[in-house]
């Protein structure tokens, strides 16, 4: 880890905090709507807790943007980053349009738009790797 840019160290750290915390939270709020279902506020409240390990990642990501100081990586990230939201807006609007024509059921199954987010942020670093093997073979 001593390679990584002190921002990509913090990145790093977070993002497994971050995900450590949505793993326990998941199966915490799993099993307690398992054995012992909330009702009211207090369901809500609860199934909305896996939701902040979530949107931790998204400022875990936003936040390795401002810290990198390497303007090539942060224009890197930025092109994955922009890839993950287009896959994801396609990838949403297909779904959407399916359910509407009533082609597909009602829901995702599980699979909501932060996973197909995520999905694109792989398919966007896979992208970049791509595109810059290309580009250094044509020089």
């Amino acid at each position: 880890m001593k390679s990584l840019s002190p921002a990509m160290q913090r990145y790093t750290r977070r993002l497994a905090a971050f995900m450590l915390a949505y793993i326990a939270l998941i199966l915490a709020v799993g099993t307690l709507f398992r054995a012992s279902p909330p009702a009211g506020i207090l369901a809500w409240g609860m199934a909305i807790l896996p939701a902040w390990p979530i949107i931790g990642v998204f400022w875990t990501i936003f936040r390795l943007l401002i810290e990198e100081s390497d303007e090539f990586m942060r224009m890197m990230f930025v092109r994955q980053v922009l890839f993950a939201t287009a896959f994801c807006l396609c990838v949403m609007t297909v779904w959407e349009f399916l359910q509407n024509y009533d082609v597909m059921p009602d829901g995702t199954g599980g699979f909501g738009t932060a996973f197909f987010w995520f999905v694109g942020l792989a398919l966007g670093a896979i992208w970049n790797a791509l595109s810059l093997r290309r580009e250094a073979g044509e020089e």
